[in-house]
């Protein structure tokens, strides 16, 4: 483990700085673009036509290799957190979309018009039932875009030592020190995880409701048939 912490001066970071950097420039792009998510996938279930346009565009732009962002964003966000971070925004927008679009949708027709009888207008209705139903759905994407955000930040690395924990891979090469790399490595991962495992979390407590675990398996498992006497 000698020197699996040492982290080389050129950084400017230790290695709890380099983990606060990386969460940093992967979680706020994940806020970032469900707070866009939120109301355009309204939008999208409320104006049903909208939704392929707003999903082919997304889906492009998630087609669009992040070098090429940077290349396209640099001559104006220069070599900064901001280029890395609107480019993962993008990507969370691309995964969130249609996942809070078709956890909105799966809410049962009855419950709308209850609700609606009930005098709740669009957007009350959006936000205290169509929302709350929609949470299994949402988290899932979230999750899958949390763990994708910690990723990808460490190719902020190519443009100006803005990759967080993946400076630790470029500077393995520098300095010809494979326990840097093994490092950024293991420490993404273990965020990653960390990462995943509290949003299971928030969705155990959003949603008491669910069967989960034990509970679920038992749930789906079929009754024994009793044997005829």
């Amino acid at each position: 483990m000698n020197g699996f912490f040492d982290i080389p001066s050129d950084l400017q970071h230790s290695w709890l700085g380099l983990i606060g950097l990386h969460l940093r420039e992967a979680l706020l792009p994940v806020l970032a673009g469900l707070l866009i998510a939120l109301p355009l996938s309204q939008l999208c279930v409320r104006f049903r036509w909208l939704y392929p346009p707003v999903l082919w565009v997304t889906t492009v732009l998630y087609a669009i290799p992040s070098l090429a962002f940077f290349v396209v964003l640099i001559d104006y966000t220069g070599q900064t957190e901001l280029t890395v971070m609107i480019p993962l925004t993008v990507y969370t927008l691309v995964i969130l979309v249609p996942a809070i679009v078709d956890g909105v949708r799966s809410v049962p027709q009855e419950t709308l018009a209850a609700a609606t009888a009930m005098g709740f207008g669009p957007v009350r209705r959006y936000v205290q039932v169509q929302l709350p139903i929609a949470v299994p759905a949402i988290i899932a994407g979230l999750r899958v875009a949390t763990v994708s955000s910690i990723s990808l930040v460490s190719v902020g690395a190519l443009i100006g030592n803005q990759g967080a924990l993946g400076n630790l891979i470029n500077d393995a090469n520098i300095y010809n020190r494979p326990e840097l790399a093994v490092n950024a490595v293991l420490t993404m991962a273990a965020l990653a995880i960390l990462a995943d495992g509290l949003l299971v979390g928030v969705r155990l407590l959003m949603t008491p409701w669910m069967p989960s675990g034990a509970r679920a398996r038992r749930a789906q498992r079929p009754e024994p048939e009793v044997a005829a006497r």
